[in-house]
């Protein structure tokens, strides 16, 4: 009864050091970062593309600004995903072993999951928020 109560606290405490639920794919693409639009600048007569007109910042390179934001958060995405399958694994072989020990006793190896997870957590909740 301890031990399944200390796994359930432990759970619990990963869930709010992490912050909670990880987005979707389609939750993250709308969360694509705002690329600024540089500042106009004067330009004289001879500058190809730029004399006189107010389109606004070269299209090709917004585009490819934006593709290039897009994988970033493709890869993010991605390795939050790997990093919480790893943060499962670890969770699970964390219950295992504290299943195995009593009330009176803690291993050390427990102790060095624990902190393991704790730290690939903090990593997760990191790459959540976009850091």
């Amino acid at each position: 009864m301890d031990a399944n109560f200390r796994w359930q606290a432990l759970l619990l405490s990963l869930v709010l050091l992490a912050g909670g639920p990880v987005a979707s794919p389609a939750q993250q693409q709308q969360q694509l970062p705002q690329i600024p639009a540089p500042a106009s600048r004067p330009t004289s007569p001879g500058q190809p593309g730029m004399a006189g007109d107010d389109s606004g910042p070269d299209p090709l390179a917004r585009r490819i600004m934006l593709e290039q934001a897009k994988k970033r958060n493709q890869q993010r995405q991605q390795d939050i995903v790997n990093d919480t399958n790893k943060l499962l694994q670890l969770a699970q072989q964390l219950k295992a072993e504290v299943d195995k020990t009593n009330q009176d006793q803690l291993s050390l190896s427990v102790i060095k999951k624990a902190e393991e997870i704790e730290k690939l957590a903090k990593s997760v909740k990191e790459k959540m928020k976009g850091s």
